[in-house]
């Protein structure tokens, strides 16, 4: 069926007017998983408006500290010592995502990680909208047992060479998200398109250079912040209770979040706080609802709203209950 589909979209001489003109299909290996990680090692395919390569570009990175799990991607401090940093290679790297959607696979975690990059480069990434290949996925209801890249890759029969290889990777996305692509142009469905919001600061603290005190990932690399902190203002309306199912949210409702979330936190809680509710940094009795992609974790959060009796739901319903939150009863 989704063969069918995708040779009747790239045969079809119509194609969404609302689809972007251009992608850059993305991958970056890192020192870890962390904010205060580096970037190592980065590829971009970048496709036109149906998914044919154009070109394609790899280089890495020295990332001025210890590599990190070399045994995962293969890059040693001996390999990084003449790669230039990431400053060096800044220009190029925006060059090839001016203008395109980037594509990923989970894109939150790379573009979080390219744009802390540009921030303590002190510019930004020519990037306004991201696409997850996991997300598309869904959309388009694929037979996948998981969501890891190997399981998209088989599914349309696309063969890894070097697993963790940031170009291999890349390529291997690049060559899974064409069908997908046509298949969601087929079915004429809508693309999980989200927002890129840059970092406009980021301070670091004085990092060793690689080769020094590389053992145990510690050295003296001490990062101070990870962005500006922001005071919200206070919610002007009374909390009227918890959320109901079915029912719309409505403005003074105590809402907190937990774990990973596809749209960056901070816009989420723009979204609520404009929306009339109150954001809640921690779990209590009142809040009204907890936000999740992941109830079954252990997090504090999800332990005390089980033991509360708080609605829980993930960030999909939540976005579709921001478009009509009640107002505040009067």
């Amino acid at each position: 069926m989704l063969e069918d589909r995708t040779t009747a979209a790239s045969s079809a001489t119509q194609w969404p007017t609302a689809y972007p003109p251009g992608y850059a299909v993305v991958d970056v290996e890192t020192t870890g998983l962390a904010r205060d990680d580096r970037i190592i090692s980065a590829a971009v395919y970048r496709l036109d408006a149906r998914g044919e390569v154009e070109d394609h570009w790899y280089t890495m990175v020295n990332p001025e500290r210890d590599p990190g799990p070399v045994w995962i991607h293969g890059l040693t401090s001996e390999m990084l010592e003449g790669a230039p940093l990431f400053g060096d290679v800044a220009e190029e790297f925006a060059a090839r995502l001016d203008g395109r959607v980037l594509v990923a696979h989970n894109a939150v975690f790379d573009w979080q990680m390219i744009a802390r990059e540009y921030a303590r480069a002190q510019c930004e990434a020519p990037v306004r909208q991201r696409l997850c290949t996991i997300a598309l996925s869904k959309e388009l209801g694929l037979p996948l047992p998981n969501h890891r890249l190997e399981s998209l890759a088989a599914h349309f029969g696309v063969v890894q060479r070097r697993a963790h290889h940031a170009l291999d990777d890349a390529r291997v996305l690049a060559e899974a998200f064409r069908p997908s692509l046509r298949a969601a142009a087929a079915g004429g469905i809508r693309l999980p398109l989200l927002e890129c919001r840059p970092l406009t600061e980021w301070t670091d603290g004085p990092a060793p250079r690689i080769g020094r005190q590389a053992s145990g990932g510690q050295g003296g690399y001490r990062p101070t912040s990870w962005r500006p902190s922001r005071k919200r203002p206070a919610c002007p309306y009374p909390n009227p209770g918890r959320y109901e199912d079915g029912k719309p949210l409505k403005q003074g409702m105590r809402v907190a979040f937990s774990g990973d979330t596809s749209v960056e936190r901070d816009l989420l809680e723009d979204r609520a706080t404009e929306a009339g509710l109150h954001v809640a940094t921690s779990l209590s009795r009142l809040t009204s609802l907890l936000v999740t992609n992941d109830p079954d974790s252990g997090t504090s959060k999800v332990v005390k709203a089980r033991q509360y009796g708080t609605p829980v739901v993930d960030e999909a319903a939540f976005g579709q209950l921001l478009r009509d939150v009640a107002p505040a009863d009067g």
